[in-house]
């Protein structure tokens, strides 16, 4: 069974791992890139329901994944496939799952579940293959820790630094030093494609750590929790920004700018999580189709620059659904940052340039210079 914090109670067939999980829930309308949806480090603590109706279709492979392991604290699907069928499928995803715990349920009621979650907000419940009394789960739920002022970030973070080095025949032409809150693989892998030597860093890195890596920029990634309690980030950023090092952020990183800025943050009702979110640039009012991933945005003036202790800043991008602000940029800083993900691992590619872009405030802020060879440490874990 699959209990709500306020009561609503849904039944199905177990799907994975056998036991009992609790986090927030939350729905993701993607229609593919479930693989990547359950290894991204975001969904930390959130059981996470899935929109389409048919998932695991092209089975799991040992390519796709954003992480070692899979993070989301419980999985609902309203259809599992029975066979599946990919040529790089290795495994089944129910298989997967039931290797590393997770949790799930598959059940007719997720369009229910959806409208349900999109009108009363994301919020804690669990699913259980072992409970069978719906009041004795529910008092569980309510016993178990919110999603609101949760720091979570440094219990997904890399534990040691590591390198991500350019491709074979691409050229090192900067030096990025990634502050790792969560990041995806694909994230240093699209900067490696465009000549950075990307060092990954600790969430608990400070800033002797980024400017030991001489970084010609500074990278801030997405991650879980609530960006009202990262404190420590919000510093080293504004370290970031004190120094007058070029600096991108997305997702977190975009929150974390925020409030380096004196902006304030508040929670979605339900937030963004899908690969087909509408964004506009303010701008020039381009259209991009973004890979989104987030229950927290910020508050900022959507009109107009405004002040920050750094100079002026404005809102650079907007989401057409709920005007939410999807981008900011400082104009008398080199440093910018944006909500959604550009490395749409699963996802369109609309947003690719914002890496480009980040090159681009590299190259303008100084001259490039040549990357340190540095010793390679082991995979992320």
């Amino acid at each position: 069974m699959l209990v709500l914090e306020d009561g609503r109670v849904f039944h199905g067939r177990s799907f994975g791992a056998q036991g009992e999980t609790f986090g927030e829930i939350v729905f993701n309308t993607g229609m593919t890139g479930y693989q990547e949806t359950l290894t991204d480090p975001s969904y930390h603590r959130q059981i996470v329901a899935m929109t389409a109706p048919h998932i695991g279709n092209t089975g799991v492979n040992d390519d796709d994944p954003e992480s070692g392991r899979i993070w989301v604290a419980g999985y609902v699907v309203r259809e599992p496939a029975r066979i599946p069928s990919n040529w790089r499928a290795q495994r089944t995803l129910d298989e997967e799952l039931d290797r590393q715990g997770v949790v799930g349920i598959a059940m007719p009621g997720t369009r229910a579940l959806t409208r349900h979650l999109r009108d009363r907000g994301a919020m804690r419940a669990a699913v259980s293959s072992t409970e069978t009394d719906p009041q004795r789960l529910l008092r569980r739920v309510l016993d178990s820790a919110p999603m609101s002022g949760a720091d979570l970030a440094e219990e997904v973070t890399t534990g040691e630094p590591y390198v991500v080095d350019p491709p074979e025949g691409v050229p090192a032409r900067f030096r990025v030093a990634a502050v790792d809150l969560g990041i995806k693989a694909m994230t240093p892998q699209r900067l490696a494609e465009r000549g950075c030597v990307v060092t990954v860093l600790p969430a608990n890195a400070g800033i002797e750590d980024i400017l030991g890596v001489r970084p010609d920029g500074v990278f801030f990634s997405n991650g879980p929790g609530d960006p009202a309690a990262m404190d420590g980030a919000v510093a080293v950023m504004r370290g970031v920004l004190d120094a007058g090092i070029p600096m991108f952020g997305i997702c977190f990183g975009n929150q974390i700018l925020g409030r380096a800025l004196d902006l304030g943050t508040y929670k979605l009702r339900f937030g963004h999580r899908g690969v087909n979110q509408p964004v506009r640039e303010v701008h020039n009012r381009r259209v991009h189709i973004t890979s989104q991933n987030h229950g927290f945005a910020v508050d900022a003036p959507a009109t107009g620059p405004f002040d920050t202790p750094y100079g002026r800043a404005e809102v650079s991008h907007i989401g057409l659904n709920d005007n939410v602000v999807e981008g900011l940029r400082l104009l008398d800083r080199p440093a910018f940052s944006v909500q959604y993900h550009p490395e749409a691992a699963a996802g369109p590619h609309d947003a690719a340039e914002m890496f480009d872009a980040f090159c681009d405030l590299m190259s303008g802020h100084s001259a490039p210079s040549e990357p340190t060879p540095q010793p390679a440490e082991p995979a992320k874990p």
